[in-house]
């Protein structure tokens, strides 16, 4: 009996081994795999330097039929290495991102444009943390999953860094009409935050499943702290009303269930800054979690909010 218990241990011990070691070299595959994509084509840009983050791949979707140099609007997005491609992610799900763009563009409901999707690193929680709103924490200027963020340098990395590269490579349009940004969790504070800190750059962004507790996920004191401080920035720095779109939602399952209690706060801090139903919009979808099975289904909603009003004959021509 010692013995078969021994070797069903034994065999336990095993699997939790390869499925260990198949997770690992799934993630890494991931991380170092270039997406394939059903709509348009990716130029590859690997290993794309910064001084001020670590290097990183950079994705640049172009739509069917689209030449470098027409004029074309830019949507920036976190988190490339789920946009794309399932094959390639570490639970196999994507935004499907290449689809949905190509089937808005063909269908007239969204401006033509190029995606810059742009990976994350292994310190992306710390990348993507709204820096400044430390100073809204009473005696937590430097606590953030045991290291300082840096928020402010990702995004001198986007704007001062990435953004003139486009520019100068894809000639798209550069005025802040015709550029927007989106992210979902920890990539929907960073959108928001790269409005604030960039209102003469971003027209508009969308923030799905945004992790508004900054850090905690059940509803407690330290939260409630984290999210009233970052409510406390946006109503400090928000651009004026009409500048712009602002497009936030959460879904009700997962992580997400935690995010109706938070959202309030910051619909409350547009209403009151002048923001209207045409410029914000927050919503709440039922049975929603937070993945990118989720998102991509949210996507084309946030997407035609967002550019609504581009002058989609201009850049469709």
């Amino acid at each position: 009996m010692r013995a078969k218990r021994t070797i069903i241990l034994s065999a336990v011990c095993l699997l939790l081994a390869v499925i260990i070691l198949f997770a690992v070299w799934w993630i890494k595959r991931s991380d170092h795999s270039d997406p394939t994509v059903q709509r348009g084509t990716v130029v590859c840009f690997h290993d794309f330097p910064s001084e001020n983050v670590p290097a990183r791949n950079v994705y640049v979707w172009l739509p069917d039929g689209y030449e470098i140099g027409e004029p074309c609007a830019v949507l920036y997005m976190h988190d490339a290495q789920m946009l794309f491609d399932a094959s390639i992610t570490w639970n196999m799900q994507e935004w499907a991102v290449d689809e949905t763009v190509g089937r808005l563009i063909d269908e007239g409901r969204i401006p033509r444009c190029i995606v810059v999707a742009v990976n994350n690193s292994d310190d992306r929680l710390n990348e993507y943390f709204p820096e400044k709103t430390l100073r809204y924490q009473e005696g937590r200027h430097k606590a953030f999953f045991g290291r300082v963020p840096f928020g402010d340098a990702y995004l001198r990395f986007l704007v001062e860094e990435l953004k003139p590269f486009i520019d100068e490579q894809f000639h798209p349009l550069t005025e802040k009409a015709h550029t927007f940004m989106v992210g979902s969790s920890m990539g929907g504070l960073i959108s928001l935050y790269a409005l604030c800190e960039y209102p003469d750059v971003f027209g508009g962004v969308a923030c799905l499943s945004s992790h508004l507790s900054l850090a905690y996920l059940p509803v407690g004191k330290g939260s409630a702290q984290r999210a009233g401080a970052f409510a406390e920035y946006v109503a400090d720095h928000l651009p004026e009303a009409y500048s712009g779109r602002v497009y936030m939602d959460h879904g009700t399952k997962g992580f997400d269930a935690a995010y109706g209690y938070y959202q309030p706060a910051i619909d409350t801090v547009f209403q009151r800054r002048g923001w209207d139903d045409a410029h914000y919009r927050s919503l709440v979808f039922e049975g929603h979690d937070h993945s990118e099975n989720s998102w991509s289904k949210r996507f084309p909603e946030a997407l035609v909010f967002l550019m609504e009003g581009t002058d989609t004959a201009e850049l469709n021509q």
